[in-house]
């Protein structure tokens, strides 16, 4: 299985919930990089992403998107592949 991060805060539901499908579906090391602890991580992010908003999660080198994209991959029956 590909290493899978995520960009989070402590208290962003959507980062939430997104870790709660991505453990159902058998990713037990996500990491979690926790912008609001660490604000250089923020930069980071945007620069890597393009985006602003958390999560923003990455499969391996694949960027996902945030938990709707997440959530789309899955119902279009693309995540377990990426996850495999």
């Amino acid at each position: 299985m590909p290493s899978v991060t995520m960009y989070s805060t402590q208290v962003c539901p959507y980062c939430v919930m997104a870790e709660k499908l991505l453990n159902k579906k058998g990713v037990a090391n996500l990491e979690k990089i926790l912008i609001d602890r660490d604000p250089s991580q923020r930069e980071i992010m945007m620069t890597r992403t393009g985006r602003r908003t958390v999560p923003q999660i990455y499969i391996g080198d694949t960027h996902v998107g945030g938990y709707d994209d997440l959530v789309a991959l899955d119902r279009a029956g693309k995540l377990d592949p990426l996850l495999a």
